[in-house]
């Protein structure tokens, strides 16, 4: 399996897919350079995101942050019907204001370490008319459809955040499954990303063999160990080159102490030098 996979290309500020079909297909862990939300409609799909495995039910919604690590599992037999957006994170930013940050659903599923939002009928009801109404606006060529667009995503995303921010959505034992051990140290990872994270530190830290540790990190996030931090060193890097930061410096902060060996991990990760990173 392809660990060093990133897939899909977004060059407007969102896209919205309306997908329904039945495949055999079997999808590798990989991550996005945007934000991604699935809005799942019929089928029989569990969706991994990043250690945990998510058992879905109509009109729930996954909230994929850019970079965490993802796949679907999809049963061939059954027909798979998806609304898929992709969302440009710095046009969302945009289009924040002092008071409202319409990124905070997609920041509080990253704290909570929880990606579903599983809604009761009234609340579904609601999302169904502004989905069917923002697909008809992209399908639209009416005066001003490109601005109406704009407008109802927008409503969208104040729609989910306002229902992410009071709780509102659904709690459900049977929807998740995960390794709470796993959980700990996906979470050490990622907020020590630029510290100490051999397997030996990890091992003595959580007090399991890192044998075990290795078999069982692969087992419940389909990377190993060693790929799972180098890749999210590289894509912390790759933020702070974005921000400004020089890259012998991000290299530095995050976490990497050979830079020839980060610029080749880099250019097989992403495919380019720090130093075409715009």
């Amino acid at each position: 399996m392809n660990e060093n996979k990133r897939t899909g290309y977004l060059d407007q500020k969102f896209r919205l897919f309306h997908l329904k079909d039945k495949t055999s297909k079997e999808f590798d862990f990989h991550y996005h350079d945007f934000d991604k939300i699935i809005i799942f409609l019929n089928g029989n799909v569990t969706y991994f995101i990043e250690g945990k495995a998510y058992y879905l039910k109509p009109w729930d919604i996954l909230l994929v942050n850019h970079h965490d690590i993802h796949k679907p599992i999809i049963d061939s037999s059954q027909e798979y019907e998806r609304i898929i957006l992709w969302v440009d994170n710095d046009y969302i930013t945009s289009q924040n204001d002092n008071s409202s940050d319409i990124t905070t659903c997609f920041k509080l599923a990253d704290e909570r370490s929880f990606n579903l939002i599983r809604l009761d009928s009234k609340f579904q009801n609601r999302l169904k008319t502004i989905i069917k109404e923002l697909e008809l606006s992209l399908q639209s060529k009416d005066f001003g459809s490109n601005l109406m667009s704009q407008a109802l995503f927008i409503q969208f995303m104040v729609y989910l955040n306002r229902i992410f921010l009071g709780n509102l959505y659904l709690k459900s034992d049977d929807s998740l499954k995960y390794d709470k051990q796993i959980e700990k140290i996906l979470n050490y990872i990622n907020e020590h990303i630029t510290d100490e994270l051999s397997i030996d530190f990890l091992s003595e830290t959580f007090y399991i063999s890192k044998y075990y540790l290795m078999h069982k990190f692969k087992k419940e996030t389909g990377f190993t160990l060693h790929n799972y931090i180098l890749q999210k060193r590289l894509m912390h890097s790759y933020h702070l080159i974005q921000a400004g930061v020089p890259v012998i410096k991000a290299s530095e902060q995050s976490g990497f102490r050979d830079y020839s060996s980060y610029l080749r991990a880099f250019k097989k990760l992403f495919h380019k030098a720090p130093s075409e990173i715009t």
